[in-house]
C-alpha cells in the first residue's frame, strides 16, 4: 500500500454514485435473459472506466471501481456492500413467506445481536425511525433476506474475475498504479439467519473460509483489498441490553479471529480494514466509543485502518491516538469528509482534520478518506463535491505539514 511519503494522499471507502444507465441495465438483467446479461457487462465495463476517470479528476489518489460490480437495480444502492454476497455464496436462500430473520443460535460468545429493526438506537428514537415524513424513517419492516440452509461455499469466481478485469483495465486507461477493491467481512456476512450450522459461530467461520477465495482473487489481481466489516463496531448497538465492554470485546474477538482466518496467507501490506458504526443517517447515540473498540481493530491483520472520524458523533475521537500506540508498520485512513451530512466540508476544515491525525501518528501514516461510502447516502453532485473538497484540503495540509519539515 502507498503511504503519504511525499504528501497527503486521498482515498474513500467504496460505494460511489451509480450512473442511471448502469442501474437500468442491472434492473433489466435481474429480470433475466442472456441478452440483458451481455448488455449489462458492456455497460458495467464502460461505467467502471468512467468512474475511475471521474475519481482521478476529483483528485482521489487511490480510487476503486465504485463497487459497480455489486450493482443493484435501484438508485438507493448503499446496501450493495452486503447484498452482493447473496449471489456469491452457495448455501443461502430466501425461505418462502419469511420476513423476519430466524432466531439466532447461541454461540460460545453468549451475546446474541437482535435484528436490525430491534436495535437500541432504533428503540430509543422509534418515533423518528417510523415517521414516514422524517428522512431517517425505515418504515415498519424490510424485504426478506436469505438464510443459510446448507453448506457455505464460494460461487462468485466469474463475478470477481470480471470485477478485477474491469477495474484493472480502467486503472491502466487512466494511468493509475494503485486501486482498492472491497469485500465483506465474515462477521457481517454471517449476520444472516442460520438454519444449517449448529451455531452462528460455526456459520461465520464457514463464511470466512469461503470469502478467502474472493480476498485472494482481489490481491492476486494486483489490487489492495479492503475488508468491510461494520459488525466489529455496530453489533454493540444490536445487543440488548447493553453489554459490558469486556463482554463485547470477547464477543468481537471471535469475529476478528474469523476474519484473520479468512486473510491467512495473504500479504498484510496489501490489506486495509474499514470500521464503521453503520452508515444509516440516525442519531447513533448508542454507538460504542472508539477507545473501547480500537484495540480490537488493531488485532486485525491489515496494514491500514479506515474508520469514521468526520461525523459529529465520532469526530472528537481523533484524540484517542494520543494514548493508543499505532504499530510502526501500520497506517490510518480516517474519514475526513462525512457521508452523514449534505454540507460540503470546507477545504480548510479538511486540512485541519488531517493535521490532527498527522500530529499524533505522523504525516506519512495518514491517508485522507471518507467516513463511509457516498453512493446512495447523499446526492451524486454533493458526493463529488465532497471528494473534491477532500483533495483540495489534502493539498493544503501537504503544504503546511511538509513546510514544517
Amino acid at each position: 500500500m502507498r503511504n503519504s511519503r511525499d504528501g497527503i494522499i486521498t482515498s474513500h471507502v467504496g460505494s460511489l454514485p451509480r450512473p442511471d444507465e448502469l442501474i437500468a441495465s442491472n434492473h433489466a438483467r435481474e429480470q433475466g435473459s442472456a441478452g440483458d446479461e451481455q448488455a449489462f457487462q458492456r455497460i458495467l465495463k464502460s461505467s467502471v472506466s468512467d468512474i475511475v476517470k471521474r475519481q482521478k479528476q476529483a483528485g482521489v489518489s487511490v480510487p476503486n471501481d465504485g463497487e459497480f460490480g455489486k450493482s443493484m437495480g435501484q438508485r438507493v444502492n448503499y446496501r450493495a456492500w452486503l447484498n452482493y454476497i447473496y449471489h456469491r455464496l452457495d448455501g443461502l436462500e430466501v425461505p418462502a413467506g419469511r420476513v423476519d430473520a430466524p432466531p439466532r443460535k447461541a454461540s460460545a460468545d453468549e451475546l446474541v445481536p437482535v435484528d436490525l429493526m430491534e436495535r437500541r438506537d432504533r428503540a430509543r428514537f422509534i418515533r423518528a425511525y417510523t415517521d414516514p415524513d422524517h428522512p431517517i424513517s425505515t418504515g415498519p419492516g424490510r424485504p426478506p433476506r436469505p438464510v443459510c440452509t446448507g453448506p457455505i461455499k464460494y460461487k462468485g469466481h466469474a463475478a470477481i474475475k470480471a470485477d478485477v478485469a474491469n477495474f484493472k483495465a480502467a486503472l491502466a486507461e487512466n494511468g493509475i498504479t494503485e486501486g482498492f477493491m472491497s469485500s465483506i467481512g465474515p462477521g457481517s456476512a454471517a449476520r444472516l439467519g442460520n438454519l444449517y450450522y449448529k451455531t452462528d459461530e460455526e456459520f461465520m467461520f464457514a463464511c470466512a473460509d469461503a470469502l478467502h477465495e474472493e480476498y485472494k482473487a482481489i490481491i492476486d489481481g494486483g489490487m489492495v483489498l479492503q475488508i468491510d466489516d461494520p459488525s466489529i463496531a455496530d453489533n454493540w448497538d444490536a445487543i440488548v441490553p447493553e453489554p459490558s465492554v469486556a463482554a463485547y470485546e470477547k464477543f468481537s474477538m471471535v469475529r476478528v479471529e474469523a476474519l484473520n482466518r479468512a486473510l491467512k496467507g495473504l500479504p498484510q501490506d496489501r490489506i486495509r480494514f474499514h470500521l464503521c458504526w453503520g452508515s444509516w443517517h440516525g442519531p447513533h447515540t448508542t454507538d460504542i466509543q472508539m477507545r473501547d473498540i480500537v484495540g480490537v481493530m488493531l488485532r486485525i491483520n491489515a496494514q491500514g485502518y479506515s474508520f469514521e472520524a468526520a461525523n459529529v458523533r465520532h469526530e472528537h475521537e481523533w484524540s484517542i491516538w494520543r494514548e493508543t500506540k499505532l504499530p510502526d508498520d501500520k497506517i490510518v485512513i480516517p474519514g475526513i469528509v462525512s457521508h452523514a451530512t449534505n454540507v460540503v466540508e470546507h477545504p480548510d476544515l479538511v486540512a485541519e482534520r488531517i493535521g490532527r491525525f498527522a500530529d499524533v501518528v505522523g504525516k506519512e501514516r495518514v491517508i485522507a478518506s471518507t467516513d463511509c461510502g457516498l453512493g446512495g447516502r447523499i446526492h451524486p453532485d454533493i458526493a463529488w463535491a465532497k471528494l473534491e473538497a477532500l483533495s483540495q484540503g489534502a493539498e493544503i495540509a501537504t503544504k503546511k505539514l511538509w513546510r514544517k519539515s
